[in-house]
């Protein structure tokens, strides 16, 4: 199954969203969703090692969908790619933060496979709401 890790600026506001997108899943299998939220202090910021390791703990074989919230979590997590320290098969997604992250966990939770749960991620931009 695809692994879901949730990077934000604030650790409170990654796992809110982890568990917002887990409880809407329907009852479908469980998804391995993680957040990587707030800096090494604790505080406001990013921490590699946390999404290093968050990574690590979803990945079981089928790739890594990463979510990020701002500027700096999508830096972080672009060079991490680029210096290979996640697991392979692990893609930045482009979507929105809380509606990309519901979306990629309820495709995830369906068994589809990266391509499946990134392109429902990505084409959560387009949800309208009026």
């Amino acid at each position: 199954m695809v692994g879901i890790v949730l990077v934000s600026h604030s650790s409170s506001v990654a796992e809110a969203v982890a568990a917002l997108a887990a409880g809407l899943t329907g009852g479908g299998t469980d998804v391995p969703v993680v957040a990587a939220g707030g800096g090494p202090d604790g505080g406001l910021g990013t921490s590699s090692d946390l999404i290093a390791s968050a990574a690590r703990t979803v990945d079981q074989g089928a790739g890594v969908a990463v979510l990020a919230d701002l500027g700096s979590a999508v830096l972080t997590v672009k060079a991490l790619l680029a210096d290979d320290e996640l697991p392979a098969g692990s893609r930045l997604l482009d979507a929105p933060f809380l509606e990309g992250a519901v979306a990629a966990v309820v495709t995830a939770s369906t068994g589809a496979d990266l391509d499946a749960v990134a392109a429902a991620a990505e084409e959560a931009y387009t949800f309208r709401k009026l």
